[in-house]
């Protein structure tokens, strides 16, 4: 008997909330802070050396952020697990709320205005999808995996807000959409000849869907085919940043020396293209400092992934992860001119409340999945014994 309670007890573990607090993943906490710290200096740059308009604002969201961080952190994942469909069809019912009522901004309609913040459910659903996705998936057998008829749903769930958020029209979130739910597909155990068939099909429609871009769309994509096409008019963003990119040269101009972004060369320099300040003031040395930490964050994610004990977990886990991994190379791959400017980005470093609350949010969950990551969960969200 007392062993059957051991091993009851391992399966089964039950911590209270102060055992969770000391076991939360504090080396993450950490890098958390050290990124956000390098954003706030950023910005205070960005701004001439004043904390006002960005760094204050940045600060408090991330104070805010910290603590739902925590909060969703604590949280027991069968909690999550249980209402993974439900912050599935929330983010769908808001993405919807913005083809009816959502406020225009720099051109494209994505954001709710709630008077506090101005919601972008687009960002939310990057979250809600790997949700939806690890529970559709969790405790799945490799024979129905097998079964394209099995894959019919949860193509569905992606398509869906894909095509809403490609409405608004924001091309980049619909790419990470459709890139971090490629991530969950894969590790759930799709197989990679079916990855080959999606792929052929969506390259065999890109002569039909270029007759449904906006014409900034088209413009961006021929820019980036040949940067030097228009240098002062649609090209100006991406010249600006490759001319300030390079001259920082290995060690930087020095902070608050950067010429390009403090004279008002450098476009969006305190939300998409702030990782090219950094890169003027900073140089190559400051810009690898960043990534390093942002790959030791990537490694902790992994990791946790990896130490799960349940499938839900391990889904979620990576599938967060690699939308980290999304935010951090398309941006910076866009500020160099290795892929088109899509609008995405820099996370915990560029200015923004919706980007800031839902990265800490997905960090938060990841945490989560840590605390419980000993836990077995059935099929329909207990414990197994």
């Amino acid at each position: 008997m007392s062993q059957r309670i051991q091993y009851l007890g391992r399966q089964n573990p039950e911590i209270t909330l102060g055992q969770k607090i000391w076991q939360l993943n504090w080396g993450m906490i950490v890098l958390i802070c050290l990124i956000a710290s390098i954003g706030f200096a950023m910005l205070y740059s960005a701004a001439n050396g004043s904390f006002d308009p960005w760094a204050s604002r940045q600060a408090i969201r991330f104070g805010v952020g910290f603590v739902v961080m925590l909060i969703v952190a604590l949280i027991d994942i069968r909690i999550w697990f249980r209402f993974s469909y439900i912050f599935y069809f929330g983010a769908l019912l808001l993405l919807v709320g913005v083809e009816v009522m959502g406020s225009i901004g720099m051109g494209a309609q994505r954001w709710i205005d709630l008077k506090f913040i101005q919601l972008q459910p687009s960002e939310l659903m990057k979250i809600s999808i790997v949700f939806a996705l690890a529970r559709y998936f969790h405790g799945v057998s490799q024979e129905d995996i097998g079964r394209i008829t099995f894959l019919f749903v949860p193509l569905v769930m992606v398509l869906a807000p894909s095509v809403l958020v490609l409405r608004q029209p924001d091309l980049g979130t619909t790419g990470m959409l459709v890139m971090a739910s490629g991530a969950v597909f894969f590790c759930a155990g799709v197989r990679l000849w079916k990855f080959a068939v999606v792929l052929a099909a969506g390259l065999a429609a890109i002569p039909i869907g270029w007759q449904f871009l906006h014409s900034y769309q088209k413009n961006r994509v021929l820019i980036f085919l040949n940067p030097e096409q228009d240098p002062l008019g649609t090209g100006y963003h991406i010249h600006q940043s490759k001319i300030a990119f390079g001259s920082g040269g290995v060690f930087g101009k020095g902070f608050l020396q950067g010429s390009q972004s403090h004279l008002n060369f450098l476009p969006e320099k305190q939300t998409d293209f702030i990782f090219t300040m950094l890169a003027e003031e900073l140089g190559m040395v400051g810009g690898l400092v960043l990534l390093g930490l942002y790959i030791l964050l990537m490694i902790y994610g992994l990791a946790i992934s990896l130490r799960s004990r349940n499938q839900f977990g391990r889904l979620l886990a990576i599938g967060l992860t690699f939308n980290l991994f999304l935010y951090v190379f398309i941006n910076i791959a866009m500020i160099m001119g290795l892929v088109p400017v899509v609008g995405v980005p820099l996370p915990l470093i560029s200015y923004g409340g919706t980007v800031m609350l839902t990265v800490m949010m997905g960090l938060g969950i990841v945490m989560s999945v840590w605390l419980h990551r000993d836990i077995k969960i059935s099929r329909h969200g207990v414990y197994e014994e």
